[in-house]
Parts: C-alpha cells; structure tokens; sequence
C-alpha cells in the first residue's frame, strides 16, 4: 500500500471543508420554489470537481463528510440519511456518466443526471422509511427540479472548472 501524500491530504480536506460550507450556506437560501425537497445542490460543484479531477474514492469521501459533517453542524439524523442517500447514488451514476462518456456527455448533461439521482435516492431512502413506495408519486416534481438545478450548477461548475484549477 502506497503512502498518501500530505498534498493529497490537504486538497480533500479543503475540498471537504468547501462542500461543508456550501452545504451549510444553502440551508440558509429560501429554497427557489416553495416545494419540499427542491434545493439548489451548491456542494454538488464540488462533487463534479472530485469526479473531473481526483477520482472515485475521493469523491466519495468527499460525499460522506460533507453528509455527516453539514447533518451534524446544519441538519439531523433524518437529514444525514437523505443525504448521504442522495450523495452516494449521484456521485456513482456521475462517476460512470464522466468515466464512460466525457467525450461525448457535457458535464451539465452529467449535472442533470446527478440532480435527479439525488432526488431519486432520496426518495428511496424515505420510501423506506416509510414503509410506503407511493412517495414515489412525487418523482416528477423532483425530477424537472433536478433538471433545472442539474443544468444550473452544471454551469456553474463548467464556468468555474475552466476558470480555476486546483494543482496538486
């Protein structure tokens, strides 16, 4: 096993805290639409950053400590559940979205895909909780706010990407 390097370290760790604070930040916006679970999604830029520039594992890591970290600081339990649901479902399907077809799928088409993801294992993990698939009916909502949502931090992040790099 390979030693981490402490650059490795302090570029995730500032990735993380970056996540957290926009996490937290957008506890604070008036959600756009008066629509439970309607959110703008600011700490997935730094999901796309993790998935365009490091890789899977640390995205990941990244996902899971923005998660508990913001439900600890901003959030509940419950909070932490849908979260980390959400986070992990969208951060896979954007990972093989970018892995399988960053040639041909721009990273706004892999933003939607991820805000929708988002909604989706929301869902889920409510449904579960629940005890009642019939939350589902409440999908197509969650999907055009993940297609608006996705395009705009898919922008968002397409703009920033190009502008700002972090070396490592």
């Amino acid at each position: 096993m390979g030693k981490i390097k402490p650059s490795k370290i302090t570029r995730t760790a500032i990735l993380i805290s970056l996540a957290l604070s926009l996490h937290i930040l957008e506890s604070y916006i008036p959600a756009p639409v008066p629509i439970p679970g309607v959110k703008l999604g600011l700490a997935n830029i730094i999901t796309l950053y993790g998935i365009y520039f490091l890789g899977f594992k640390d995205t990941i890591i990244i996902v899971i400590l923005r998660s508990f970290l913001g439900s600890l600081f901003a959030g509940s339990l419950g909070s932490l559940i849908f979260s980390l649901t959400g986070g992990l479902l969208s951060g896979a399907l954007m990972f093989i979205l970018y892995k399988y077809g960053k040639d041909v799928i721009s990273i706004q088409s892999i933003s939607v895909v991820g805000g929708i993801a988002h909604n989706a294992g929301q869902l889920l993990a409510a449904a579960i909780i629940m005890e009642n698939f019939r939350i589902f009916s409440y999908m197509p909502i969650l999907t055009v706010s993940g297609v608006i949502m996705g395009l705009f931090i898919g922008t968002i992040s397409f703009y920033s990407f190009n502008r700002v790099y972090i070396s490592y």
